[in-house]
């Protein structure tokens, strides 16, 4: 699914001296490479504040720590999502509220945000899924109407732009309250482990948030708030820091290699190909508001789980995200939720499969893929 020998090949000349110069020091934890890394990001997203940790998840859990979130508190976040999402919800004693996703683009509806706020009700979790981001505009003005915080799932769309309805445009993970990224191997930006981020422009929230990160002490044995042990150490962040710089590269020869397989379906009755959302139905080429994290069809009157099983026979990769929604996952269920509630989510999981997506996709492989994906299809047709 993802090719990061080859992408380590191309850069190994500015990744390999960066990593030597932490063994060098010996500054594994909060140490420069830290430090440069998390202000060249600020200064890339064009945030006041970066805080790095140790993983996606983590920063998610930090993100509602800093939040100030008490149990009880609704969360409203995707049905749609890996189990990350709500499962931080679920460990701070928080009550997920599962809600719908949008048959385009698969992130959360709108319209059922809004269905689901009650009086308990205390923040969003919008998820930029598969790395195209959540219409924020119109999040961020229901949670401003109810009073909310809106806490945005960036794990899959770093680099990504939304576009507001005014022309203005804002890196994902910059418009809410606050917002937490993955740097896990395979993100479209990705360390060698593991690694995550939380973005603010909120100084207190920020000050909060570095806390907590770091047990709870801005002064060494002083502990101010209840925190947690959850560091980016520095040889990850020497990686990302070497990376970073091509990240605008790596995203655009995703949209390309989306380009590509979007052309060899064009058309196809049976395959739903992704898209952009500025104003058409294709692939954006003025913007970035689609970074392809993954490349996901949406497949009708197809034995989606037999083409999975053709393609592996061929030595394709694929994946299946995901399988089952989380509001029937064991350890999420709840006699709130009516099935009625979930009807695109529950069509999506027996419809989507994503194919190899990576920075190092070439014409020959990519035209391997789709000719076997039709044939597969058309002889069944």
């Amino acid at each position: 699914m993802v090719d990061l020998k080859g992408q380590y090949n191309k850069i190994k000349d500015v990744v390999d001296p960066s990593i030597m110069e932490v063994l060098e020091s010996n500054a594994y934890i909060n140490g420069p490479k830290v430090h440069q890394f998390q202000k060249n990001l600020e200064d890339y997203l064009g945030v006041k504040h970066v805080i790095p940790c140790a993983n996606g998840t983590d920063a998610l859990q930090i993100a509602m720590m800093g939040l100030g979130l008490k149990p009880g508190d609704e969360v409203i976040t995707a049905d749609f999502t890996f189990a990350a999402t709500v499962e931080v919800i679920a460990l701070l004693n928080l009550t997920p509220v599962l809600v719908d996703v949008d048959l385009v683009d698969f992130n959360i509806d709108v319209d059922a945000i809004k269905k689901a706020i009650t009086p308990k009700t205390k923040a969003i979790v919008p998820v930029h899924l598969f790395g195209q981001c959540a219409n924020m505009e119109a999040i961020m003005a229901i949670a401003e109407e109810h009073d909310l915080f809106v806490i945005e799932d960036n794990a899959q769309a770093i680099g990504a732009s939304y576009t507001y309805s005014d022309g203005k445009k804002a890196k994902s993970g910059t418009i809410g309250h606050v917002a937490s990224t993955s740097f896990f191997p395979s993100k479209n930006l990705g360390c060698y482990g593991d690694g995550g981020a939380i973005f603010t422009n909120d100084d207190d929230l920020a000050h909060t948030i570095r806390g907590i990160v770091n047990h709870g002490m801005y002064v060494r044995y002083h502990h101010d708030v209840v925190g947690v042990n959850s560091r980016l150490d520095s040889i990850q962040a020497a990686v990302l820091d070497a990376k970073l710089p091509n990240l605008d590269a790596y995203n655009k020869a995703r949209q390309e290699a989306a380009r590509k397989y979007n052309n060899a379906f064009e058309n196809h009755p049976q395959i739903t190909t992704p898209s952009g959302t500025c104003g058409d139905n294709s692939i954006c080429d003025k913007c970035d508001c689609h970074v392809y994290h993954q490349y996901t069809l949406k497949l009708t009157n197809v034995d989606r789980d037999a083409l999975a099983q053709h393609l592996n026979e061929k030595q394709i990769p694929c994946g299946v995200y995901y399988p089952i929604p989380l509001h029937r996952q064991k350890a999420y269920l709840d006699e709130r939720y009516n099935e009625a509630d979930f009807k695109v989510t529950n069509q999506l999981v027996q419809e989507v499969i994503s194919l190899p997506m990576h920075t190092e996709l070439d014409d020959e492989q990519i035209e391997f893929i789709t000719s076997t994906i039709l044939n597969f299809i058309n002889s069944k047709s």
